[in-house]
This record gives structure tokens, C-alpha cells and sequence, in this order.
């Protein structure tokens, strides 16, 4: 899964660009910057980076179940992990 790092621990920030980020391609090691907020093209995850992080106690999961996005809220930020096959939303 390709992971974009959004640094912000404000859900109603993260809500206000989240579309945005999915129009917008952010390539691998690559920071950019989207309404104030830092965007970070953190490469690919493994899909058990996804069950670790579903076991700890601070990672909110979220689901986006008709694209097979996962959304994970920790610390200050949130973290999109998209289907490799699908490197952005259009």
C-alpha cells in the first residue's frame, strides 16, 4: 500500500484537504505543503504495518470501503494508505 503521511492531529484540517490530497499526486519521498498543512510521500507499507497499527491503543482506524483507502490517526498525524494498483484518486 502506498502511504501519504498528512501532519496534523486536526481531524477537521485533515477533512478540509483530504480530497485534495486524493486529486493531488504525491510522489515517494516527496513534501509538500496543502492549505499550511505538511504532505509527506512516505513510499509503500506492508500490509502488516496496517494489522501492527490496528493494535495499538492510540491508532484510530478509518475506512474509505469503495476506494480500499485506510485512513490511520496517530500522534499528529494521519496516514492514507492507498492501493498500489491506484496511486491517486481521480
Amino acid at each position: 500500500m502506498k502511504c501519504i503521511s498528512v501532519y496534523t492531529d486536526n481531524f477537521e484540517q485533515f477533512s478540509d484537504i483530504y480530497l485534495k490530497l486524493l486529486e493531488q499526486p504525491v510522489q515517494d519521498d516527496e513534501e509538500i505543503e496543502v492549505d499550511g498543512v505538511t504532505v509527506y510521500g512516505a513510499g509503500s507499507v506492508p500490509e502488516q504495518y496496517v494489522d501492527r497499527m490496528k493494535q495499538k491503543n492510540n491508532v484510530v482506524v478509518m475506512r474509505d470501503k469503495n476506494q480500499g483507502i485506510i485512513i490511520l490517526q496517530h500522534a499528529k498525524q494521519f496516514e492514507i494508505l492507498l492501493p498500489e494498483e491506484q496511486n491517486m484518486v481521480h
